[in-house]
């Protein structure tokens, strides 16, 4: 076995401390170029699929040319790329702070887009997606916050380019947040706290009247008030119910569960 004094162990660690010295420093390949070079490799490097990459180049443009139309859009390329890198909390990080540096740029609709779109599209998650999760399912929380920013982009600009598409994302989700408080009526339901049951129901078709869940929501209510022997209300329910959805499957016995069958349990 080796056996080092002190002397010697000293001696190692001067050379470590000092050791960066005696290798070849990192050349920075980026060192000369101007704004549009590093907009341009950047973007590429988008194209590419290389986000990393491309927020690296991003992020040196605007340190290097804080000011100018290249620095302006590298900072909204930069929230756009760390959405495709699925990285949610970073690009609505970078997307409110071009919004707030740039509330009267051409372009500030598409980082209200942005916004929309990264909690829209959050990832469920693995056992989410293994076990069918549906947007109703969901906290609702970014669901929530996907509307609203959708909602400020189209009264703010409705004539931009992504108004459109906002609007059908917000029916998406109106529909959806109506489905999550029929979902937790139901949940209350099949286990007996009918008055927690008749509250949820009565959110969705108050909040969210024309939504296709207030089908179900009517049926709930009828069964909840039913439950509670609370005849006259269950009536009310059931006469609105097949005044708005005469032919309603839930009159039949309701809908087919298509459950895996280990849902089930």
């Amino acid at each position: 076995m080796a056996r080092f004094t002190l002397r010697s162990l000293a001696v190692i660690g001067a050379l470590l401390l000092g050791g960066c010295g005696l290798l070849p420093e990192q050349i920075d390949e980026t060192a000369g170029w101007n704004a549009q070079k590093l907009y341009s490799e950047a973007k590429a490097s988008m194209t590419e699929g290389g986000y990393d990459r491309a927020i690296q180049l991003f992020e040196k443009l605007e340190a290097r040319y804080p000011y100018g139309r290249f620095a302006q859009q590298a900072q909204i390329e930069i929230a756009y790329a760390y959405y495709k890198s699925y990285e949610p909390a970073l690009a609505l990080a970078a997307a409110d702070r071009f919004i707030r540096l740039h509330p009267n740029h051409p372009h500030v609709d598409y980082a209200y887009y942005l916004k929309g779109l990264v909690t829209f599209n959050e990832d469920l998650g693995l056992l989410a997606a293994l076990a069918n999760q549906d947007l109703s399912e969901r906290d609702p929380k970014g669901a929530q916050e996907s509307f609203d920013t959708f909602k400020e982009l189209v009264t703010r600009f409705p004539e931009s380019r992504y108004a459109d598409d906002a609007r059908m994302r917000m029916q998406y989700l109106v529909n959806s947040l109506a489905g999550h408080e029929v979902h937790v009526a139901r949940y209350y339901h099949r286990r007996g706290a009918h008055v927690a049951a008749i509250n949820r129901a009565q959110a969705a078709i108050a909040n969210y009247p024309q939504a296709p869940a207030i089908e179900e929501a009517l049926f709930l209510l009828m069964q909840s008030y039913d439950a509670l022997g609370m005849s006259d209300l269950r009536n009310d329910a059931e006469r609105v119910m097949r005044k708005n959805f005469p032919d309603s499957v839930y009159f039949a016995g309701g809908p087919a569960d298509t459950r895996p069958w280990w849902q089930f349990w």
